[in-house]
């Protein structure tokens, strides 16, 4: 009998967390008058573990948010890097695309969550307004929750983004 329970596995980034990275995204975004945005929040395993659409976001951008953080873990680096670094490589791009089942979008707004130790226990992902916005919203939601983004700093011009 005593198997009889189930043993609670640990988790490196607990819902907790997950939901005020989730609510600050979002109240940076209102802070900063971003369109509606929509927040994925993935574990190192790529299972969400939070999503929250705000009000008059579109049917797409839980899609969208998910896909950018879902590739910056595939790649293990910020959904930015992966579009600076494959800006030139479109048939590399068609090639993981279709790897990820088209789950992979690569474009800014897919953050990668680092802890203390600095290794990745999750990503962000956020879709709504412009994706240097997006991603303004994704690494100051990190920061505020007491961890690491990669990348950890906004693109410089982030507020100018899709004017």
């Amino acid at each position: 009998m005593s198997d009889y329970y189930v043993h609670r596995l640990q988790v490196a980034l607990p819902l907790a967390t997950a939901d005020t990275i989730a609510n600050e995204a979002i109240a940076a975004g209102r802070e900063a008058g971003l369109l509606p945005l929509t927040v994925a929040v993935l574990d190192a395993g790529g299972h969400t573990v939070v999503l929250k659409r705000e009000d008059g976001s579109g049917i797409l951008r839980a899609a969208i948010a998910t896909g950018k953080a879902w590739g910056a873990l595939g790649m293990g680096i910020s959904s930015r890097t992966i579009r600076d670094r494959l800006r030139e490589r479109t048939a590399f791009q068609s090639a993981l695309a279709a790897a990820s089942d088209g789950r992979f979008i690569p474009v800014p707004g897919g953050v990668l969550i680092r802890n203390a130790a600095g290794e990745v226990i999750g990503a962000v992902g956020i879709s709504g307004d412009a994706s240097d916005k997006d991603e303004y919203a994704a690494i100051t939601a990190v920061q505020r929750a007491g961890l690491t983004p990669h990348p950890e700093q906004p693109a410089d011009n982030w507020r100018d983004a899709g004017l």
